[in-house]
């Protein structure tokens, strides 16, 4: 029969029974479970060193000839290893020989025997004058063989499930690939003649070739291809889903004297990145179409100014305004913000969250036109009633269901978003590919420098005396530690642990606590007296990340900042130099860790955001800012391939030229990502 996808693997006579039974325990029972079950990397094997072996740092490829075998006991439990000397098979050896060695695999003798040809893969290192190679992987060879699997050739690595190893799904995979048709599976993408460099190519032959590709040349080409077909799958839910933003029709909300007397009472003039990105969002608002725009801006650049002075053009109209937050502490800190400005302008606030529920009492008109809060603002029907603008602070931390619950909350209402994690380009264009995006790229001229150091963590008592005299200057402090108890399992000092010793190092000054564990009343005191002055300094964990705003706080010490991403250390560091004093952000390390030394050193050279995010999207990848969260489905296979803006740039111009054609996507092809595509993420009434 011709083996298809949906081809049991018991129907293939190359699989043994006992492989097939292995891959349908661990799920796998068709072909399509092998064949979509991409390889993670891949090892160029196709150089063979046949002449000589030599010491080497990586791993090596050799064809040789198994000339002795034996058994090696030792220990009184009888512990040993298995090992075969082997001498190159494709030329003189030159009496040079090479131990392979299997440690506690004494049934190696069962496999390996005199007289076998190999190709053996793996690190060759001398002792003694010897040369060894433990653990190698390793390929008997018959003598009418021609094709390998395993070695001589770009050989897969897979990501593996318990009980399967590399070499049982690489045999299957190779099988299933031999006996695929040229056209086995249907493209998503356009026809191939109209990707120019992916002229010829098609989502079959890609997807072999990621497998079993004949060159690294081709074997890049079928990845690109396939990160491209999946970037369009992303592209046409986005714009899609902007389409039927802008055509659900929403509100013209036109800012006018409030918007102009908010700035002109405010005790600081807005930078020029400020005042662009306000006149963009008020284009927006102005217009009959509904806003979908994200504001993005690096920590402390001022985006909460212009979301309050949007805001206003809202309340001019008529309307309601809400400001969702992610945080309790957050939630209240716009809210004294939002009562400091807008009270005088004759507003009412509102604040609700989980445990507090507070208007302000500026008039009484009956309705509150200025509304903050967490999510408790999706319960709360009897205050939001009118909403006009919904501003969503730090979205990245709501669910899309959250989102789109308070949306619906108004007549399809102008939306922003914010963001201070900054972004990469190629991922603004994915994951806010429906936005239209305003940058705050300045920070304002009042806020004072920041100065970084990465120190070992033997330095805390020269910290300890630096940090006295900043407290007898009158400074504040963050103490910020990963954990909030100490762990048995790791070496790490925790947050309690830390406010013990700080208590006793500070006597003279008040130090408070502050972590996840605490209720939220217990959490908004905590804060209150650290922004009071009460506190001088607060022992935390990184529950203040986001937005915490303590002008008078200069000084912050991050403990074990190795287990931090970039991005989270910029954000942490971001609650300090609010101000107008120089700030000192200090990374404790472990004395002897270089690669975190190394690792951090971008943060002693720059406080830019976007380039620390670019640096991290190198190391580290996207991680799952295209999680379940924010997608509906599983982070990209290929998520690496988004810093290649080409690449991502030509699945939007292919997903606009589809949706120009086919606005429904009824043609065959996109049968299986027609529901992700169109997923409920945006109010029913905008879809309609």
């Amino acid at each position: 029969m011709s083996l298809a996808l949906d081809s049991p693997l018991n129907a293939m006579p190359e699989l043994s029974s006992r492989m097939v039974k292995t891959l349908e325990k661990e799920g796998l029972t068709q072909v399509a479970d092998v064949i979509s079950w991409l390889p993670f990397r891949h090892e160029d094997r196709t150089r063979d060193e046949n002449i000589s072996f030599q010491v080497s740092d990586i791993p090596v490829c050799h064809r040789v000839l198994v000339t002795k075998t034996g058994n090696k006991f030792f220990g009184r439990r009888g512990s040993g290893m298995f090992e075969a000397s082997v001498e190159p098979s494709g030329g003189a050896s030159m009496g040079q020989l090479l131990t392979l060695r299997w440690w506690g695999m004494a049934f190696m003798s069962r496999v390996i025997a005199e007289g076998q040809k190999l190709i053996v893969y793996g690190k060759i290192k001398e002792f003694k004058s010897k040369l060894s190679m433990d653990h190698p992987e390793y390929e008997i060879l018959d003598d009418d063989e021609t094709a390998t699997i395993h070695s001589g050739r770009i050989t897969p690595v897979y990501r593996l499930k318990a009980g399967i190893t590399q070499k049982t799904l690489r045999t299957a995979a190779w099988h299933i690939v031999q006996a695929l048709g040229d056209d086995f599976t249907q493209d998503v993408l356009p026809k191939p003649s109209e990707q120019g460099e992916f002229a010829g190519w098609n989502r079959a032959r890609a997807l072999k070739a990621v497998h079993f590709a004949e060159t690294l040349e081709s074997l890049e080409k079928a990845r690109r291809y396939l990160a491209l077909e999946e970037f369009y799958g992303y592209q046409l839910r986005v714009v899609q889903r902007r389409r039927a933003v802008l055509e659900s029709g929403g509100h013209a909300h036109v800012a006018g004297l409030l918007a102009r007397d908010f700035e002109a009472a405010l005790p600081f003039q807005m930078t020029g990145a400020q005042k662009r990105s306000l006149i963009e969002i008020q284009q927006d608002m102005a217009s009959k179409a509904p806003m979908n725009r994200l504001l993005h801006g690096d920590v402390g650049s001022g985006k909460t100014v212009v979301a309050f002075a949007a805001m206003l053009g809202a309340v001019e109209s008529g309307k309601q305004a809400a400001l969702m937050a992610p945080t309790q502490i957050l939630a209240d800190q716009h809210y004294q913000t939002a009562r400091k400005w807008l009270e005088p302008l004759g507003l009412r606030v509102a604040l609700r969250t989980g445990a507090r529920s507070e208007e302000s009492t500026a008039h009484d008109t009956g309705i509150c036109e200025i509304v903050i809060g967490t999510h408790a603002l999706l319960h709360d029907a009897q205050l939001v009633k009118n909403l006009g603008l919904v501003v969503i602070d730090e979205q990245h931390k709501f669910g899309v269901a959250q989102r789109a619950k308070l949306i619906q909350k108004g007549n399809t209402p102008d939306v922003l978003v914010m963001t201070a994690t900054p972004i990469p380009r190629t991922l603004t264009l994915t994951i806010y590919g429906d936005l239209d995006v305003s940058t705050i790229d300045e920070r304002p001229k009042e806020r004072g420098k920041i100065i970084t150091k990465v120190r070992p963590a033997s330095k805390q008592a020269d910290a300890a005396k630096f940090l006295l005299e900043q407290l007898e200057e009158g400074r504040q402090a963050y103490l910020v530690y990963p954990l909030i108890e100490e762990s048995e399992k790791l070496d790490v000092t925790a947050a309690k642990k830390g406010h013990e010793q700080w208590c006793k190092l500070l006597p003279n000054f008040s130090v408070g606590l502050l972590h996840g564990k605490l209720d939220a009343e217990e959490k908004d005191q905590v804060m209150r007296d650290f922004r009071s002055g009460k506190h001088e300094v607060l022992v935390s964990t990184t529950v203040i990340e986001v937005g915490v705003d303590v002008p008078n706080a200069s000084v912050m010490y991050i403990h074990h900042a190795e287990r931090y991403g970039l991005a989270q250390l910029h954000q942490l560091r971001g609650r300090i130099g609010r101000g107008e004093h120089t700030s000192y952000c200090v990374l404790f390390v472990a004395d002897k860790d270089e690669e975190a030394k190394s690792r951090l050193a971008i943060m002693e050279e720059t406080t830019d955001g976007f380039r620390i995010s670019e640096e991290d999207l190198k190391r580290r990848g996207p991680g799952d800012v295209l999680g379940k969260a924010q997608s509906g489905q599983a982070p990209l296979k290929f998520a690496e391939l988004l810093a290649d803006t080409r690449l991502v740039r030509l699945a939007r111009q292919l997903a606009e030229k589809t949706l120009d054609e086919d606005p429904l996507l009824k043609a065959t092809r996109f049968a299986d990502i027609r529901a992700f595509i169109f997923q409920e993420d945006v109010p029913q009434a905008m879809m309609q």
